[in-house]
């Protein structure tokens, strides 16, 4: 299959379908709705709504009906990207080669935008949009699991527990449930939002889940490599700053090779977990291995 043509045409949807949801620029008050569009207009790979497009096509759902799911998940990221931009955390300047959001709208309109897109984003779990078709306990265990993912057992927890050690010896176990929950947790839930929507059996759900679990936590192997050997100018963002930072990194912890192998290691596992599926499932395989050789 042809993966760049793939992501383009599933990122376009992604797009067209934020641009539907969201609150127009001049909605009052503009300078936020205006401080909530540069950022999730600014770019981006809208990964984690095409694994929810992508786990939905694998099950043999009809993937624009986990569109509304797909869109809520890449708000949550926004604000987590937003707020993790902010000087009290990573303090970066520039985030997909433009200035972070509190850069151009300054730090309270920044935290006040991340925490309108977090609440627009379960806003729109529960809309009559995401509800269609879909019995009612579904849409209610979906919107459990997401909050799950994205709250303090899961995206929020991984943060706080990075920003916690920092600085501090961190052992190999501690740093995988740090990347597991920081950045897997997101990635594996994109997974499941995706198979639950478009009707997956159980032992589909937990072949996909591991599949989740395998590239959620290669993703941030691999970002940590990059921040070591990556370009500023591609990656559109500062490089070398978790070293700066004191951060605990499993190339910092292993060293490059060893790093790269447990990604390796990882996109074996990944597409071990799903090879009982069909065709269908190619994007699924292919966006594994383009998580392990991304340049950016």
């Amino acid at each position: 299959m042809d993966l760049k043509l793939y992501l383009e045409e599933k990122r376009r949807a992604v797009e067209e379908a934020l641009q539907r949801y969201l609150p127009a620029e001049d909605q009052f008050p503009p300078f936020l709705h205006r401080a909530i569009r540069y950022s999730v207009f600014a770019g981006g790979k809208r990964l984690r709504p095409i694994l929810a497009i992508a786990s939905c096509e694998a099950v043999r759902g009809d993937w624009r009906r986990v569109l509304p799911h797909a869109c809520a998940l890449e708000l949550i990221h926004t604000y987590s990207l937003i707020h993790d931009d902010l000087p009290a955390m990573d303090d970066d300047d520039y985030r997909r080669g433009l200035p972070t959001s509190h850069r151009v709208f300054g730090e309270a309109i920044a935290i006040l935008a991340g925490d309108a897109l977090l609440s627009e984003a379960f806003r729109l779990l529960s809309s009559p949009e995401a509800r269609e078709g879909l019995d009612d306990s579904l849409v209610l265990d979906l919107i459990h699991e997401i909050a799950a993912a994205s709250g303090s057992e899961g995206m929020v927890g991984g943060q706080a527990l990075d920003v916690h050690e920092e600085g501090k010896e961190v052992d190999v176990g501690l740093l995988q449930w740090i990347h597991a929950h920081k950045t897997g947790a997101m990635i594996t839930v994109s997974v499941r939002t995706g198979a639950r929507v478009g009707g997956a059996r159980e032992e589909e759900l937990e072949a996909l889940t591991r599949y989740g679990k395998a590239i959620g936590l290669a993703f941030q192997i691999v970002d940590d490599i990059l921040d070591v050997e990556g370009e500023e100018g591609k990656l559109g963002k500062r490089v070398k700053k978790d070293a700066s930072k004191k951060k605990a990194t499993y190339p910092g912890l292993l060293g490059l090779e060893r790093a790269k192998e447990e990604a390796g290691r990882l996109l074996g596992e990944a597409l071990s977990a799903i090879e009982g599926f069909g065709e269908e499932a190619d994007p699924l395989r292919e966006i594994a291995r383009y998580v392990i050789e991304r340049r950016r």
